[in-house]
């Protein structure tokens, strides 16, 4: 049987509202897209478009996925920022299942303070759980973070503690960052490094992988550091991504670039990686001789190798 496709796409802006978003997706060649429904950086929401969500719904074939604002973090000490939070999730939320989103990404969030995870994520689940839509919904796609600041959860171990304080929920996902987790520790650059990373990963939330953001590094594996990079341009370089897109856990899962620089940057980046997607081994033919020719072998090599 064929792996499914990863369909390959961006984040793209809605500044200027939801009608430019498509034909910016379509620009850059992406087969599915993120977007923030909400300033990403303030707690203020937009007023309500009910008409331009439902034309969105309705006119958008892509796959897509709402990324809530960086400020959320149920793990804070300040009951300011739970209070915040849970209106800004909750408004994240219903304006996904507005549009037709299949997933809205949170990061795992911060204990801000000395040793209290339990006591934070023990926050996350009370103030979570309730905002949560029906099983029809989109998913609460977890993004573990890389590992700075008194993160709740960055690599498989603290990823699975987690999941399970919030009861392993079936309405939650998750979404992996390659950034992410080369900063926090997975060495995706190893021999053998991404089906390490993706055994644990899958191990610790069997089944869950809703979205990956592939993003390159500018720093190197363990850093703490969430800084991205072209495609292929950093410290992670090509081969992950190629392995990443042929591992069986990732089968049919959306890959997205959150990668600097403007709409050509992006459209390279999706580009590169569609070939990296299209440079896989063939089947293998009678007595197990590949049924790809020379010079598509030494294609899908260059595909890998770089450089472009």
């Amino acid at each position: 049987m064929a792996r499914a496709a990863s369909p390959i796409g961006a984040h793209v802006s809605a500044a200027g509202g939801l009608a430019l978003v498509l034909p910016r997706a379509q620009a850059v060649g992406a087969e599915t897209l993120q977007l923030f429904v909400a300033n990403t950086r303030a707690w203020a929401h937009p007023k309500a478009d009910p008409a331009g969500d439902e034309m969105f719904r309705a006119t958008c074939p892509l796959p897509v996925f709402v990324h809530a604002p960086y400020l959320i973090n149920f793990g804070s000490p300040s009951p300011d920022t739970l209070a915040r939070s849970t209106l800004a999730l909750a408004f994240s939320l219903r304006r996904a299942a507005a549009i037709g989103a299949r997933g809205v990404v949170m990061h795992a969030g911060s204990a801000v303070l000395g040793s209290r995870w339990g006591e934070a994520v023990r926050q996350v689940r009370e103030h979570v759980l309730p905002l949560i839509g029906d099983a029809d919904g989109p998913l609460l796609l977890i993004e573990p973070t890389a590992g700075g600041g008194g993160s709740l959860a960055c690599d498989a171990p603290s990823l699975a503690a987690y999941l399970d304080v919030l009861g392993r929920d079936e309405r939650i996902g998750v979404c992996l960052d390659t950034c992410h987790l080369h900063a926090a520790g997975h060495d995706l650059t190893a021999d053998g490094g991404v089906a390490a990373a993706m055994d644990a990963l899958h191990a610790a939330a069997p089944g869950r992988l809703g979205l990956i953001h592939a993003n390159d590094s500018l720093d190197e594996c363990g850093s703490r550091r969430d800084r991205h990079q072209n495609v292929g341009r950093g410290t992670l370089g090509r081969r992950p991504f190629w392995e990443l897109l042929h591992h069986p856990v990732t089968a049919g899962v959306a890959f997205v670039v959150e990668t600097p620089g403007d709409e050509a940057g992006q459209a390279a980046d999706i580009a590169r990686l569609r070939r990296l997607r299209s440079a896989a081994l063939a089947p293998a033919g009678p007595r197990g001789r590949s049924r790809r020719t020379g010079a598509a072998i030494r294609a899908s090599q260059r595909a890998v190798a770089g450089p472009d």
